[in-house]
């Protein structure tokens, strides 16, 4: 039998389409299986997309939401969570100011604030490490600083060398963890910080502005800079802004969500 769904493809952290991240939402009443959400993930082609059920019975939470990139399950994805907020307040009528999911990284809330929406992410502790063998040879950058956790990151010296960088895919896939962050400070992009990040084993080679990689970022440039609200954009081809303040444990992360697309898919 055939199960017609709705789908929106919603790009975040952007006020415009085509730029920003896009991410593919699907509501459900209840889960499908597994591979069937994992190959309508892989039909999309988009770095993540999202599908979200109501959790009736659960006092504490309105729905549970999960990511699925073309080729795999994400523990957290800020841009498709955006996205899913997006939806439900926008196209969806959600009456409440705040939405919150049930998730593989715990309970995420989504509040609205000064006409964007507001993430309320958990910071990812990380460890100072030395870069890994041969990462300067086939990266063309020697970073000033190198953290592991979830993702990899190094801190390279100038907006400009983020801008320039040069992803040899072959090496980053090596890496073990999520894949690798670039970041610098925003100088002449005229915000606090900037970054890329890169995802090759995730089927995502260079993934346009990626909210939970803010939970590694923020935390870092928060320390270095001296403040805790920070402005930061990811300067993809694609880019976008992220507005940023770290709260003890707990990384906010607001932008703003353009629609581009609501259809209906049938599997």
């Amino acid at each position: 039998m055939t199960t017609e769904l709705t789908l929106y493809q919603i790009d975040a952290f952007t006020s415009e389409v085509f730029t920003g991240n896009p991410a593919a939402v699907v509501p459900l009443q209840g889960w499908l299986p597994d591979a069937l959400m994992q190959s309508i993930a892989l039909e999309n082609n988009l770095a993540e997309t999202a599908f979200f059920s109501p959790t009736p019975d659960d006092p504490d939470h309105d729905f549970h939401l999960r990511w699925f990139t073309p080729v795999l399950e994400a523990p957290l994805c800020g841009h498709a969570t955006l996205a899913t907020a997006a939806a439900l307040f926008d196209e969806m009528r959600w009456p409440k100011e705040e939405i919150r999911f049930d998730s593989l990284s715990g309970t995420l809330i989504v509040r609205r604030r000064d006409g964007m929406l507001e993430l309320d992410f958990p910071v990812v502790a990380q460890t100072r490490a030395a870069p890994p063998a041969g990462f300067a040879a086939a990266l063309g950058v020697s970073p000033l600083d190198y953290w592991v956790a979830r993702k990899h990151m190094a801190v390279l010296e100038s907006a400009d060398q983020v801008l320039n960088f040069e992803p040899d895919m072959g090496y980053i896939s090596g890496l073990e963890g999520l894949g690798l962050i670039v970041t610098a400070p925003g100088g002449s992009e005229g915000c606090d910080c900037v970054s890329r990040f890169f995802a090759p084993r995730a089927g995502i080679p260079e993934d346009p502005v990626t909210g939970s990689a803010h939970c590694q970022i923020i935390p870092y440039w928060a320390a270095e800079l001296g403040q805790t609200e920070l402005h930061a954009r990811q300067v993809s081809p694609r880019g976008g802004d992220l507005y940023c303040r770290l709260d003890g444990d707990r990384v906010r992360i607001a932008g703003k969500t353009a629609l581009y697309l609501k259809g209906v898919i049938w599997v």
